[in-house]
C-alpha cells in the first residue's frame, strides 16, 4: 500500500499523541482511531483525578472530536476496545459508553482489563469507524 493511500487525522480538541504515533489514520473510508486516555487536549494533564466517570466522559469526548476530524459521527464507529485498569468499573463505563452509542445501531466492542495505562488513567478507547467520503 503506498503511503499516500494513508492519511493522518490531527484536530486540536483531543490530545496529542503522547508517543511517536498519529490520533487516527484514514485508509480509504476506514478510520482507525488511537487510543484516548482523559488528557486535557489544551493543558495535556489527565482529567478526573481517577473519578471513572470524569474519565470516560473525556476519554469519549477525545475520542469523537478524532472521529468528528476525519468526517464522522458516532454512528460510523464500527468497533471499539475499552482497557480498564479494574473490571469492577465496567457498569460505569458501560453506563457513560451508553450516551455516546446507545441510541443507535452499537458498535462491536471488546472490554479488557490492564495492568497500567498511560499517564496513571483508569480507561482508554479505541475504535474503528467507516467514514463515508464526500464527493
Amino acid at each position: 500500500m503506498k503511503s499516500s493511500a494513508i492519511k493522518p487525522i490531527e484536530t486540536k480538541f483531543a490530545p496529542k499523541p503522547v508517543g511517536p504515533y498519529n490520533q487516527a489514520v484514514l485508509v480509504g473510508n476506514w478510520l482507525y482511531c488511537s487510543g484516548q486516555i482523559a488528557l486535557d487536549p489544551e493543558t495535556g494533564v489527565m482529567i478526573g483525578n481517577g473519578n471513572i466517570e470524569e474519565e470516560t466522559r473525556q476519554v469519549l469526548k477525545n475520542l469523537m472530536a478524532v472521529i468528528e476530524a476525519a468526517g464522522g459521527e458516532n454512528s460510523n464507529v464500527i468497533r471499539t476496545t475499552i482497557y480498564l485498569t479494574d473490571l469492577n468499573d465496567f457498569t460505569k463505563v458501560n453506563d457513560i459508553y451508553a450516551e455516546t452509542f446507545g441510541e443507535i445501531v452499537s458498535p462491536a466492542r471488546a472490554c479488557v482489563e490492564v495492568s497500567n495505562l498511560p499517564k496513571g488513567g483508569k480507561i482508554e478507547i479505541d475504535c474503528i469507524a467507516w467514514v463515508e467520503k464526500s464527493s
